[in-house]
């Protein structure tokens, strides 16, 4: 019996069409895969109930499937052995595995409000992020005593310790947990999952082995490596892409009507828009037709280009 041993994934979140920028990032993963005979993984990252809608995971599948880019596992159909493939249906799943860093006896109930942090502290490095002070932090190291996980904004502790990593794209990459990521949530107090909790249990038991996605995401790794290292997990490569803008350097959303995939498909072939995002990331020399199968034979991650955003003219 054959064993894959890459496995790919592209998991979006269904609040919206696919745009140019999301293409771009499932075209590369799933180039990655094709190229090394793997697995490629569908995964729907529905966890926000009030955005993510049923007609827009549907949307994106029939988009997938017209630009080519087939996959071989979950989806709606659910088809695979590590399902559920939608993260709605994976609360148990989180529950078992936030438990098992409770009972490590490194959390503790957060009760600042987003508004509470936001002023008090400026954003950390250019992405943003805000590194959270500690303010609800018990005052003694771990183990830290024991809370209901029921009702509660949960965080994670995270110890002065320096990361590391090396990523496809961008190369190595260090950082310290403290003064990086600070203590981050891992549910909230409503019962919503963290995005960090999530993916990292979903990419390890969906067996991923190479996580292909924006470079708005590069600093995010370091929070998921060590939930990783919390939980006995094994992490996949990482390969953060550039970030598709329009011409004012904005990356792009799904408010982008112009370059969304309703858009694109009643004016250009999937081989269009496929050679033109091949051409944009450094795979071809000029913009042609080309289908997506036919750039598996010539598809390097050398030959992607190394900056933060690829600029639409």
């Amino acid at each position: 019996m054959k064993i894959n041993t890459h496995i790919g994934r592209y998991a979006p979140s269904p609040t919206g069409r696919m745009h140019l920028g999301n293409v771009f990032t499932a075209l590369l993963s799933w180039l990655s895969t094709r190229s090394k005979n793997g697995k490629w993984v569908l995964r729907i990252e529905d966890l926000d109930p009030q955005r993510s809608k049923t007609e827009y995971t549907a949307m994106i599948e029939d988009d997938l499937q017209w630009l080519g880019l087939s996959w071989d596992e979950g989806g709606t159909a659910n088809s695979g052995n590590n399902g559920p493939y939608n993260q709605s249906a994976r609360n148990h799943i989180y529950q078992s595995f936030l438990e098992q860093i409770y009972n490590k006896r490194l959390l503790y109930p957060c009760s600042c409000r987003r508004s509470d942090i936001l002023a008090t502290q400026a954003p950390h490095q250019s992405d943003g992020r805000i590194v959270y002070a500690g303010t609800c932090r018990p005052a003694t190291e771990p183990p830290f005593p024991v809370f209901s996980l029921k009702g509660n904004t949960v965080r994670v502790w995270t110890p002065d310790e320096e990361m590391h990593f090396t990523d496809i794209i961008c190369g190595e990459q260090n950082g310290n947990l403290a003064v990086n990521c600070g203590d981050f949530i891992l549910r909230r107090a409503d019962g919503a999952w963290a995005y960090q909790l999530a993916v990292v249990v979903d990419d390890a038991m969906m067996e991923i082995t190479e996580v292909v996605r924006g470079n708005d995401l590069l600093l995010s790794t370091f929070q998921q490596l060590y939930l990783y290292k919390l939980l006995g997990l094994t992490a996949p490569k990482f390969a953060h892409v550039p970030l598709i803008c329009n011409a004012n350097g904005q990356r792009l959303s799904k408010r982008d009507n112009s370059l969304s995939m309703e858009t694109l498909r009643r004016e250009y072939k999937p081989e269009h828009i496929i050679g033109h995002l091949a051409h944009l990331c450094g795979l071809t020399e000029s913009a042609y037709m080309i289908s997506a199968q036919n750039l598996i034979e010539i598809f390097d991650w050398r030959k992607i280009k190394r900056q933060d955003k690829i600029i639409l003219q």
